[in-house]
């Protein structure tokens, strides 16, 4: 790949871990300072705070199945009359827990013909902001420039708290004169989970390998150690999409000593779970 080398190589290293160092002065204390407000269950208002919400069964049955989809065999039934309780939600599959203590996965249309506590038919709501505040799994794509090239990006991102998460990506880059495939791990800072659009800071590192297209001198491919600093919004749409803009700064440590340095600037969708 055609990339940007700079002077002063050796200067290199200190300088990017300088640039880590302020971002890590800002970043550590929005973990223990920032109010945690969006840490209330993926469910609230549905389920409650403090304990599963419990409804009553209306239709003659309601099947339990082994996981959250059709393709899941049935392996119990409740009965009219019976009360189970709603324990967590994967799309539009629901984990409940029976009377009798048997926990199975139950579609979202029978779930509507339940009955909460006071008698009503349960509504069960869409993915709202709230979801997007705190929710375990997030996937998506980006496009954008890696230093002049065109870079195509994949990435899956858990999240450990509202301000937390880890996110394993790929990334394919198309130039000139050469191709490299991209594996990056980055740790994620969120430090406001909780609005519409919201911002985030990221470290990370991984490894990037580069196959040259010319043939008039033989290069073979090369692949080296990277690190990278960088940060990003992520704007909720509606339902379970989301927007993302993000830049990252990284340092490449080339097996040659020759140390490069790339910007990179990225815009996507991605959907959460």
């Amino acid at each position: 790949m055609e990339l940007r080398h700079i002077q002063m190589d050796r200067d290199l290293p200190v300088k990017f871990f300088a640039r880590l160092r302020v971002f890590l002065k800002f970043l550590v204390p929005c973990l223990f300072l920032l109010p945690v407000s969006a840490s209330a269950g993926v469910f609230s208002g549905l389920f409650g705070d403090d304990q599963p919400m419990e409804v009553e069964i209306a239709d003659p049955y309601i099947e339990l199945h082994t996981g959250a989809g059709r393709g899941y065999p049935i392996f119990h039934v409740g009965e009219r009359g019976e009360w189970i309780e709603i324990l967590k939600r994967k799309t539009d599959w629901f984990k409940v827990r029976t009377s009798n203590g048997k926990q199975g996965w139950v579609e979202r249309s029978q779930l509507e013909r339940t009955l909460t506590p006071t008698g009503e038919n349960t509504e069960i709501r869409d993915a709202t902001i709230e979801e997007f505040s705190f929710h375990r799994l997030e996937i998506g794509g980006l496009g954008g420039d890696f230093e002049d090239a065109d870079v195509m990006t994949f990435y899956g991102g858990f999240f450990f708290t509202p301000n937390l998460s880890a996110e394993l990506s790929y990334s394919k880059l198309f130039s000139t004169f050469s191709d490299a495939d991209m594996l990056n791990l980055g740790v994620l800072i969120h430090p406001f989970p909780e609005w519409r659009i919201s911002p985030f800071f990221t470290v990370g590192t991984g490894v990037i390998k580069t196959d040259p297209k010319t043939t008039l001198v033989q290069e073979q491919d090369r692949t080296d150690q990277l690190a990278h600093v960088g940060a990003g919004v992520r704007v909720y749409i509606t339902r379970q999409f989301i927007f993302r803009a993000q830049y990252k700064n990284y340092l490449i440590f080339n097996s040659a000593d020759d140390n490069q340095e790339i910007n990179e600037w990225q815009a996507g969708l991605s959907v959460f779970f």
